[in-house]
């Protein structure tokens, strides 16, 4: 099984607004960057769909660190509430429906089929591939806003 990193960021101009996101995939020397972007979104979303992107981009069943600064996404899965999620009918620890649903179950499948670990980063900090993914995700931004 290959051994990839992928290193994810999701931004938003306004909270909901307009959002981007970026993976950063590497493996064996090679570097391959995706972006993309939403008009109506939220920081969340684009963060978990940075991840759907990067994992769904490897042709065969991998093992992956996944690198992101986003608590959300990493605390869902390496804490278990995914899990719980799932197990719960998609209803969180408030009673109430789990955000961005349709995006977990995407993830939860590529997570089943990959072999991933997710690894928190501190954002806006030392780490280049983490701050490449924040200049991208915010790029992603610009280019739906027209500048």
């Amino acid at each position: 099984m290959k051994n990839v990193d992928i290193y994810t960021d999701g931004a938003c101009s306004g909270n909901p607004g307009i959002g981007g996101w970026c993976a950063v995939l590497l493996y064996g020397g090679h570097e391959k960057r995706l972006s993309g972007g939403e008009n109506e979104t939220t920081n969340n979303r684009m963060e978990v769909y940075a991840a759907i992107a990067g994992l769904s981009a490897l042709k065969e069943k991998c093992a992956v660190r996944l690198y992101s600064d986003s608590a959300y996404l990493v605390n869902a899965v390496e804490l278990g509430w995914l899990d719980g999620w799932k197990r719960g009918r998609w209803i969180n620890s408030q009673g109430k429906p789990v955000k961005n649903r349709d995006l977990w179950e995407e993830l939860s499948k590529l997570s089943e089929f990959h072999d991933v670990k997710f690894i928190k980063v501190k954002g806006h900090a030392d780490n280049e591939y983490n701050n490449i993914c924040d200049k991208e995700a915010r790029a992603a931004i610009e280019k739906i806003k027209g500048f």
